[in-house]
């Protein structure tokens, strides 16, 4: 699922090139401070910023660069790193200085826990705890939280008047044929997927009722009715311009995936204001900002980075030049 140090000038180009990063390439955005940044605290400093591969993650890592930026820095763009691994290795070793990563892909992937904590601050206080003998650092979590749900078209949802996956399990058992899944492949072998979500809500959706599919097909199925169900990500566009219904998770068993940056600690130390850049910027990022901003890529064809560019831009946190 959801499956991201200060360097001189020098030291950055070794550093790339021995670990394979080769294709970072400068940010280049005419920007200066806006409500974050002023007087340039992050002058003279060489940050890369990288993500993973996928829309929301391209978004994050574009408007954290772009912070970097207006506060002076000079940026290297190191985004779109195929996997979770990857991009999260390059911070810890420090060949990258920082990207957005998620609260739970960190305590289960790189931590190595089984059991996720349900409330997300506590989340969020565990990881950053446990990744602090790994050399990063983790600095405030967003309010957005990209997890997994079931959602369906309107139409069902008035029909069937499901809200919650307590609901859906007592459909599935008064009417068995109706509670029909669409779900990915990873989904439905994962413990914190299919298999743990039935045994936690006490839901028996026969086989013959789940048919497993790419991620994007999900979506359209799901508008479409030729599954009464579709696993989504709660942070995706999809959700909005198909205009789904998001069952509630409403015994908490999916785990908090709340995006908040994750910072190499030797990067930190040498540039605290790093901190004081983001933490505002990450205090904005919701649910609802980030499908509206993953929309205008998955469904408008928008690029990236011009989205998060307009995005900081128009909240006020940097200013064109």
């Amino acid at each position: 699922m959801r499956g991201r140090g200060w360097l001189g000038a020098a030291g950055l180009l070794t550093a790339v090139s021995g670990c394979g990063l080769t294709s970072g390439s400068p940010m280049t955005d005419d920007v200066k401070p806006g409500s974050i940044g002023r007087g340039e605290p992050l002058k003279g400093a060489h940050l890369t910023v990288t993500s993973k591969s996928f829309t929301e993650q391209l978004i994050l890592g574009s408007i954290m660069g772009i912070a970097f930026e207006a506060a002076g820095a000079e940026v290297i763009d190191r985004t779109g790193i195929q996997g979770s691994i990857g991009s999260r290795e390059a911070v810890r070793k420090g060949d990258a200085d920082a990207g957005y990563e998620y609260t739970g892909t960190a305590w289960i992937t790189y931590l190595g826990n089984s059991k996720p904590i349900p409330d997300p601050r506590e989340q969020w206080e565990a990881v950053r705890k446990d990744d602090a003998r790994n050399g990063v650092t983790w600095l405030q979590p967003a309010e957005l939280n990209n997890t997994y749900a079931l959602a369906m078209n309107q139409e069902n949802a008035k029909k069937y008047g499901t809200k919650t996956l307590s609901d859906v399990a007592k459909l599935a058992k008064s009417d068995p044929g109706a509670a029909s899944l669409c779900v990915e492949v990873e989904f439905a072998n994962r413990a914190d997927g299919l298999p743990g979500m039935q045994r936690a809500y006490g839901m028996n959706v026969p086989a013959r009722d789940i048919t497993q599919m790419d991620t994007g097909i999900i979506y359209t199925q799901a508008a479409k009715g030729s599954c009464t169900y579709g696993e989504v990500y709660t942070t995706d566009g999809r959700i909005n311009s198909m205009n789904l219904a998001v069952m509630d998770d409403d015994k908490k068993f999916f785990p908090n995936y709340n995006a908040a940056p994750m910072i190499n600690t030797k990067t930190l130390k040498e540039w605290p204001a790093i901190a004081d850049v983001l933490d505002p910027v990450t205090a904005k990022l919701d649910n609802a900002v980030a499908r509206k901003l993953n929309a205008k890529v998955d469904v408008d064809g928008e690029d990236p980075h011009q989205v998060a560019l307009d995005w900081i831009v128009g909240e006020g946190f940097v200013e064109e030049g």
